[in-house]
């Protein structure tokens, strides 16, 4: 397959409420989509889940799009022939910066599937025709409003509640929506780094609301930090942002460091890793579920693919569109039953809205040729 053209796309999207965790708050977001059209005519689109600034990943929208432009496009133009499977080796050259290299990824694939007919849960592996679905819930203003917003989503038949937690607001929320909730009631937390070793104590406090688990308390690096919590507690420890390939995804199970993992395409370098993280932990039968990066319904699509695979036993962050968004770029994710219907058309199953996204774009697009 040889790519054309690829084109860079910047979007200001606004959130239905704000959101808030322990790295900020955010109202809109600073979307990049990545568009490539093969010498065929064939396209593909892939979202990237870079935030506007390098507060919950070094990453951060900017510094993706200069990486892509100055060096993921290039290579990837230059080649005669390329694919999602050979896409490594045409852009490894490039250190690290897994979420640029992962838009390309699933811009690379969404064309490719598409020009064979395929759907990206037939080609990644889904066993399923539909995903159990949770929620993430930010750190509201109050607890009352807590509730009201949890109240609103178990109404909307979400499956999983997961609260958005840091030093000072922990304990008394998590209680709270546990009693709202009652004991059956699937509840975990995500720290989002927040923490550090000195707080053992005070986390093991969360064991009496029979958590599904917590996740990343401490700093990504802290592996050996993660093994002693989890020896530590009772509730299990979830690794989201210490998990960047499969290979460290096996390192921290062998180490005891976690026993649960979140999958995030874009923090792994796509699709393909995912796949290869999920078989490591099926291997080992360690649960995984898919995260959410407040993506589009360009990234969503995917990422429900993606959570249909064997290994996906938990309900992920793959909400209904109307969660983070009043209009969404593609048909809308609604969820029926506390479920999201996996997309089975070629490539990713849906569809760009054009239109929205030049009415909501910051800037004209980028047009890159070889």
């Amino acid at each position: 397959m040889k790519i054309a053209r690829i084109s860079l796309h910047r979007l200001a999207m606004p959130l239905v409420r704000p959101f808030e965790t322990s790295f900020g708050t955010q109202t809109e977001r600073d979307v990049l989509l990545v568009h490539v059209v093969t010498a065929d005519g064939v396209e593909g689109w892939g979202e990237c889940v870079a935030g506007a600034d390098p507060v919950y990943s070094s990453e951060y929208v900017s510094g993706c799009e200069h990486v892509i432009e100055n060096y993921l496009a290039p290579a990837v133009l230059a080649a005669p022939d390329i694919t999602a499977e050979t896409l490594d080796a045409h852009v490894r050259f490039v250190v690290g910066h897994r979420m640029a290299k992962a838009v390309v990824e699933a811009a690379v694939l969404d064309a490719q599937l598409r020009a064979s007919g395929i759907s990206f849960g037939r080609y990644l592996g889904a066993v399923r025709d539909e995903v159990d679905c949770g929620v993430s819930v930010g750190i509201a203003p109050s607890i009352d409003e807590l509730l009201d917003e949890v109240s609103g989503y178990v109404s909307e038949g979400y499956r999983r509640i997961k609260l958005k937690i840091k030093p000072g607001w922990d304990l008394e929320p998590v209680g709270a929506v546990r009693a709202l909730l009652g004991d059956d009631a699937l509840l975990q937390v995500d720290a989002n780094t927040a923490y550090t070793l000195a707080d053992i104590d005070h986390l093991r406090e969360l064991d009496a609301f029979g958590l599904l688990l917590i996740e990343q308390p401490f700093v990504e690096e802290d592996i050996a930090g993660h093994a002693v919590l989890a020896a530590a507690i009772d509730t299990p420890v979830c690794l989201d942002e210490s998990i960047t390939s499969a290979a460290v995804a096996s390192d921290a199970i062998d180490r005891d460091a976690t026993s649960i993992v979140n999958v995030k395409p874009g923090r792994v370098g796509g699709y393909l890793e995912s796949v290869r993280i999920h078989d490591v932990c099926l291997a080992r039968d360690v649960p995984v579920w898919c995260g959410g990066m407040l993506e589009t319904g360009v990234g969503r699509a995917a990422n429900v693919a993606l959570a249909a695979l064997p290994g996906f036993t938990l309900p992920g962050d793959t909400s209904a569109s109307r969660r983070y968004y009043a209009e969404d770029l593609t048909e809308p994710f609604e969820l029926v039953d506390g479920r999201l219907r996996v997309p089975t058309g070629p490539g990713t199953g849906v569809t760009v809205r054009r239109e929205l996204v030049a009415e909501w774009a910051t800037r004209p697009p980028l047009l890159l040729l070889h």
